[in-house]
């Protein structure tokens, strides 16, 4: 009896082992879109008031853990049932991340129309703001639920094959750390500024050490948000070629000749250049066909 109770606990100790590694693996391979999604959420959980940057943060956190409580079961499913739905699922996913991608690039490139500046102003009541913060919530919650479903399709990709609870085990795993980790990480970003302010305050003399911190702390925002964005954007390439490369054979043995991650980085610029013109097209049929 306690030799056989020894060895179930020997057995757990080794698959929860075998399920810590493969977590390692995993956030590994989806590390792109969980910096994509670093830059997003930092992005729009600046530009409130500062006592309801917090909140605002907090209420998007949420949001995210039940996308992913709404994601998960459907992912479970679908690899118990039809393990091919996942596959496909992450090509199409693929195809997406290459056009989000390359359209950045392309914006970044090709001179196009800014958009018109949104004037916030001061004089607003509290209804009005609370109004704004909902809909910018929603708005934030909609893209992390698009980005959640990558990230558990990638994470569920890469333990096809394993037993169910091995799955479960992992990708919640995965999940978890993609919520916390992203939102922990977005409120100390979003709150540099902030705390840049109260150690310039704190010291009246001209040149001290607080004074220079805080300043560093208040330049350095808009300059780590714009990077993460550049920083996402290339992952999102790599991400999304490295899908193609793994998943279709075709795609597998173009440039091969090339270093692995510059053959995932051209394969996910091709295919988001192709989406690209795809969209565009569609879009400009649908502008004509209303006219």
């Amino acid at each position: 009896m306690a030799s056989g109770i020894f060895t179930l606990l020997d057995d757990i100790a080794a698959i929860m082992d075998d399920v810590v590694v493969m977590s390692k693996i995993t956030t590994k391979k989806t590390a792109g879109i969980l910096g994509d999604d670093l830059a997003v959420n930092a992005e729009k959980a600046t530009g409130f008031v500062a006592s309801r940057e917090l909140p605002v943060l907090w209420a998007i956190t949420k949001g995210s853990g039940l996308n992913k409580l709404i994601i998960l079961p459907i992912a479970f499913v679908l690899s118990a049932f039809a393990p091919w739905a996942i596959t496909v699922a992450l090509i199409f996913g693929g195809v997406y991340l290459a056009f989000e991608g390359t359209e950045k690039v392309y914006e970044f490139f090709v001179p196009h129309h800014p958009k018109k500046a949104v004037v916030v102003e001061n004089n607003v009541s509290e209804k009005e703001q609370l109004q704004a913060e909902k809909v910018k919530i929603k708005s934030a919650i909609f893209t992390d639920f698009i980005l959640s479903v990558e990230i558990v399709i990638i994470a569920l990709g890469t333990v096809l094959g394993q037993p169910l609870l091995f799955q479960v085990l992992v990708v919640s795993i995965v999940s978890i750390i993609a919520t916390i980790g992203v939102y922990g990480i977005v409120a100390l970003i979003v709150r540099m500024d902030d705390l840049g302010y109260k150690l310039v305050r704190l010291s009246k003399k001209e040149k001290s050490i607080s004074k220079y911190l805080g300043n560093f702390l208040i330049r350095a925002l808009p300059i780590i948000i714009k990077s993460l964005s550049i920083i996402g954007t290339i992952a999102l390439l790599l991400v999304s070629g490295g899908i193609f490369v793994h998943n279709v054979d075709f795609l597998h043995h173009f440039l091969e000749f090339l270093p692995s991650i510059l053959q995932e980085f051209v394969v996910g610029l091709v295919v988001g250049a192709l989406a690209l013109i795809v969209v565009g097209g569609l879009k400009k049929a649908l502008s004509m066909f209303k006219k």
